[in-house]
């Protein structure tokens, strides 16, 4: 897991605002005009109250200089409040959060697929929802609070100071204090905080895990052991949660009580110097308002603190998985794949998963343009990692692999997954129409094409009976279907994609006899003039094969037609006499 420091937030939060350069200087700006204006209208209601206690003959004329500049700074800070939340509220945090989850969607989708192997889709999600929430939370953390509050706090303790400096000093001496107080307790915070929100998406993956999965969950009969598993995360989280909060309520315990300390020192000396006749009334009225509205803007400042540390958090935690170095993309010079003739190689490739035992050794075959070739062996012998490397999802340790003579790893992977049309062993669905699914590869397809590639698939049928045809919604992952249906839906996927390389894994192990036996014509068809590779554990569907592979932990043992596999005492031969209803027994040796 990438470590996240200080300067890996500040550049997710300088990358955010550098694209609303003009709505963060009306921040500014207004920060600077809020902090100047309690100063000053307190400034004017002394000179209001100063000027009243005079008893002046004429009371308007004494005090309608400062009355009226009272009533228009009033009006011009009310209307620059209205300017903010049109600039900010209204305009920059909506296209903000728009631009952060744009941002790292982007970067998420070019992940490896290891990558997401490796995570839970839905903490992913959370992640990607924190950035949008908090990255211009804590924007308006840091401008409209911290900058604007320290601000007000440097022209109130001035405005003490003309008033008398020992107010000045005790304003300084408690800002001292509560700015060290907050240096030496931020580091723990910060950690406290990231761990709760580490926490917190543990959960969302491990929620979203168990719902994908709730049939199994009921089947099994394992509800209360999930939910004697969540409820485990939860309290790890509760924990995390009330460390958090326990140390900030000694903050605040020692923040509150040294003010009302600072108070009572400020309200002897006010007393001490009207005593002495140093201050007049409107310097007491002064000196009492700006206090009252300091203790506002320092509590305020710890409970924003408390915010900041949170926002830090939930950002540090979301980049320290979005910000994983991608291990699969386009080297420098990529050029897009051309598949003219569908010839594919592997010279001596080496491959292990994660620095185990390699499961391919200098592994060297050739599939000859418009090949159908078969794949069979025992779970766990390579056939589908031998897919997977032509498709680039995993990186070879060692030799290469080209298509017509480019190297999968020098061409962009966009056009080298754009070639080849893969239909799945449990194919996913988007929780989208049958009509979206079914032309996914190829978006622009039209409404006879999708149509045929159906019927080709032996899905027409199944989605006219629908009562909204091919605009019905599929459910998550599909599983308004059943996995026939799902599976049928997939083929006619790959059928209309009409790819130039097409690999099947197991692509009608979901179907009954007679429906495979409709679909393999069509498949028959879809390879016509295609490279064609066929992953089958049920034999029989290999028998139209040009070639069959046979694999045995990671070797290719076998290599030739049906017969003259048949003919030769090898591992085909025994798997064809083992098979049970048409299918390989599910072991390995």
């Amino acid at each position: 897991m990438m470590k996240i420091k200080a300067w890996h937030v500040f550049a997710c939060i300088l990358d955010a605002t550098g694209r609303y350069k003009l709505s963060i200087a009306f921040m500014l700006f207004l920060a600077i005009c809020w902090a100047v204006d309690v100063s000053l209208h307190s400034f004017l209601q002394k000179l209001i109250i100063d000027r009243i206690t005079d008893q002046p003959k004429n009371i308007f004329q004494a005090v309608g200089t400062p009355a009226i500049l009272f009533v228009l700074l009033s009006f011009f800070m009310s209307t620059v409040f209205r300017l903010y939340e049109y600039l900010v509220s209204v305009k920059m945090i909506p296209e903000m959060r728009k631009y952060v989850g744009q941002r790292y969607i982007s970067n998420l989708l070019k992940q490896s697929h290891t990558f997401f192997q490796d995570q839970f889709s839905g903490s992913l999600a959370n992640k990607i929802n924190d950035l949008t929430m908090y990255v211009p939370e804590i924007i308006q953390i840091v401008i409209d609070r911290f900058f604007s509050h320290f601000l007000m706090l440097i022209i109130a303790t001035y405005t003490l100071w003309t008033v008398n400096p020992v107010f000045a000093y005790l304003m300084i001496g408690w800002t001292v204090f509560f700015i060290f107080l907050s240096l030496i307790i931020a580091n723990r915070l910060t950690q406290l905080s990231d761990k709760w929100s580490e926490c917190g998406s543990i959960n969302t993956g491990r929620i979203v895990d168990i719902l994908s999965n709730i049939m199994t969950v009921r089947l099994f009969a394992r509800r209360k052991y999930e939910y004697a598993y969540m409820s485990a995360g939860f309290e790890d989280a509760a924990q995390a949660e009330q460390r958090l909060n326990w140390n900030y309520f000694w903050v605040w315990f020692a923040y509150g009580y040294s003010f009302v300390f600072t108070l009572a020192l400020n309200m002897y000396f006010l007393l001490k110097k009207r005593e002495l006749g140093v201050i007049t009334v409107g310097d007491f009225a002064l000196v009492i308002s700006l206090n009252v509205g300091i203790v506002d803007v320092l509590w305020q400042l710890t409970w924003q603190f408390s915010q900041f540390t949170k926002c830090y958090g939930k950002i540090s935690q979301a980049l320290r998985v979005l910000l994983q170095p991608v291990e699969i993309t386009d080297v420098a010079d990529a050029k897009p794949l051309v598949v003219n003739r569908g010839i594919i190689k592997f010279q001596n490739v080496t491959f292990c998963y994660k620095a185990v035992d390699p499961l391919f050794k200098d592994l060297s075959v050739t599939i000859e343009r418009g090949q159908k070739v078969g794949l069979v062996g025992y779970s766990g012998s390579g056939k589908t990692t031998f897919a997977n490397l032509i498709l680039r999802l995993y990186e070879v340790t060692d030799g290469k692999i080209t298509i017509d003579d480019q190297s999968v790893k020098e061409v962009m992977l966009d056009t080298l997954y754009q070639s080849i049309g893969m239909i799945p062993q449990d194919p996913s669905l988007f929780h989208r129409t049958l009509r979206e699914n079914i032309s996914y590869g190829r978006p622009e397809a039209t409404e006879a094409e999708i149509i045929e590639a159906a019927k080709k698939a032996c899905a027409h049928d199944f989605i006219s009976r629908l009562k909204e045809g091919y605009e019905t919604m599929v459910g998550e992952r599909g599983v308004k279907l059943s996995g026939g249906q799902r599976q049928r839906i997939a083929i006619a996927r790959a059928i209309l994609k009409d790819a130039p390389i097409l690999i099947l894994d197991e692509a009608t192990s979901q179907l009954d006899s007679l429906t495979e036996s409709y679909i393999q014509d069509s498949l028959l068809q879809a390879m016509h003039g295609k490279t064609a590779i066929v992953i089958a554990h049920r034999l029989s569907t290999l028998l139209r094969m040009d070639r069959i592979l046979v694999f045995n932990k990671g070797q290719i043992v076998q290599d030739g037609s049906h017969e003259d596999l048949l003919n030769q005492d090898g591992l085909y031969k025994q798997l064809w006499s083992s098979q049970v209803g048409g299918f390989l027994p599910d072991r390995y040796h």
